[in-house]
């Protein structure tokens, strides 16, 4: 291989294998078969989001290293294939019903991914939002952290607020200006 073909940049598709947030990096496996792509936590975050879904589609631009294929940028993310959900809070129609509402500016109050929830204040509302798990999986997002600034939908539920999609701050201003 030439230095040049080492240093060409290439768009893939792919999905995420896995991502860790405290490690700071994940892998992405191309539709096109071959090596793992490693997809360091700068590069996401540069794209706007701090976590990634397991299983989410992903296209990225790569580069060729001396030390394996990174992701240099990523061009888009869309959720994984969600199967039966776990969670009973939130059944279909409440997701349905939230694509009607439009995407609040909120800050995460606390996130716990081990617990497998948190909370959002939405700008200018008093109340907490619930976060769940699997809202963030069928938003393509793993973890939030504290203070992180995102865009969420939110419907009344059996317990109160509930959000039933979230997005990084960045990617809802995007959706907005292709409005």
């Amino acid at each position: 291989m030439t230095e040049d073909e080492n240093d060409a940049e290439r768009i893939i598709r792919g999905k995420v294998k896995w991502f860790d947030p405290g490690k700071g990096f994940g892998f992405v496996v191309s539709e096109e078969g071959g090596p793992d792509i490693l997809l360091h936590s700068n590069v996401l975050r540069n794209f706007g989001q701090s976590s990634v879904a397991d299983g989410a589609y992903i296209e990225v631009s790569t580069q060729r290293t001396t030390r394996g294929t990174q992701a240099v940028a990523v061009h888009r993310i869309e959720p994984p294939d969600i199967g039966e959900s776990s969670l009973e809070e939130i059944d279909s129609h409440m997701f349905e019903e939230g694509d009607q509402e439009e995407l609040k500016p909120a800050r995460v109050k606390w996130f716990d991914k081990a617990k497998g929830f948190g909370f959002a204040n939405v700008f200018g509302r008093p109340e907490d939002v619930f976060v769940h798990v699997e809202v963030l999986r069928r938003s393509g997002l793993a973890d939030l952290q504290p203070g992180e600034a995102v865009c969420i939908r939110v419907v009344d539920g059996k317990r109160g607020r509930m959000a039933t999609r979230v997005t990084s701050w960045e990617q809802a201003v995007l959706h907005k200006q292709d409005q």
